[in-house]
């Protein structure tokens, strides 16, 4: 037997709305919530894309939001297929709440999509939440997804767009941003690619390129000075490989010392290093890489 939800799912009235939401001209009349709304204080996120995403959307995806890791923002998505699944992953990864908006009701016989039932469960238990405009029981329906969208862009302070074809529902969040008075930022791809098609458009219209998560936190209002508070949270979260770097590090070490200390494939602990570097953990000068 499906399980209803792995915490109570709740009703809120517009008064109970989080502010942004209550800001647009077309708010929900209702909201359904299973998890915890993480703190209006936070900047909030929506990130969004192709269902479809290449092998460079998803490491795109990973490396921009693991680059958030230590700071107050909530990533905001819509539990499809590809990018928005990818989002709330990175974001779990990288310690930072996540909201979850999909195009059905709650209740885990409607939830779509089905695949995605275990994420949304991991969701909730990590602290962020669930929410849908639709009653717990209600389908998901083509209908359904536009208007959505208007939810996690109602949200968001900013949408982020990886990955959209010229024609492509991803760009209904993009345009409802724009509306609401949101800011867009998008990732510049392949011209040779179809899935960049979306986002090319939206820098001809004005949109902000994000090609780093430097420039990330940049757009989210972020100075990138960070106190010992915000580093120190940051290692807390570190992964055990991520630990074992910072151990090595008591003093600088050459790139090819500290992977042949690190004994992982080169493949994965460049990635690794790379990682740890957007994150603010590690950086490199002169040759060697240091604590940052």
């Amino acid at each position: 037997m499906l399980k209803y939800s792995i915490m109570p799912i709740k009703e809120l009235t517009p008064k109970n709305f989080p502010r942004r939401l209550r800001e647009i001209p077309d708010p929900p009349k209702e909201l359904f919530i299973e998890g915890t709304m993480p703190p209006e204080s936070h900047k909030w996120l929506a990130v969004v894309g192709s269902r479809k995403c290449t092998h460079y959307g998803r490491e795109v995806t990973e490396r921009l939001i693991s680059g958030l890791a230590g700071y107050p923002v909530v990533i905001v998505s819509g539990l499809a297929l590809g990018i928005d699944a990818l989002a709330h992953r990175a974001a779990l990864d990288a310690n930072l709440p996540t909201v979850a908006i999909p195009g059905s009701g709650l209740h885990r016989s409607v939830l779509h999509p089905p695949s995605h039932r275990a994420l949304a469960d991991e969701i909730v238990k990590a602290g962020g939440a669930l929410l849908s405009e639709f009653p717990p029981k209600f389908p998901a329906s083509v209908w359904g997804f536009p208007q959505r969208n208007r939810i996690m862009a109602g949200l968001s302070d900013a949408v982020l767009i990886i990955e959209a074809e010229e024609k492509s529902g991803t760009l209904i969040t993009s345009k409802l941003a724009t509306d609401y008075n949101r800011d867009v930022l998008t990732v510049p791809g392949s011209i040779f690619s179809s899935f960049s098609a979306g986002p090319h458009m939206l820098l001809r219209l004005g949109a902000t390129p994000v090609t780093s998560a430097a420039q990330l936190r940049e757009a989210l209002g972020f100075k990138e000075e960070r106190d010992e508070a915000k580093q120190s949270a940051l290692r807390l979260a570190c992964s055990p490989e991520e630990k074992k770097v910072l151990a090595l590090l008591g003093s600088p070490l050459p790139r090819e010392e500290l992977i042949e200390e690190l004994g992982l494939p080169i493949g994965k602990a460049n990635a690794l290093l790379s990682t740890m570097e957007l994150k603010g953990l590690i950086k490199e000068q002169m040759g060697e890489i240091r604590i940052a």
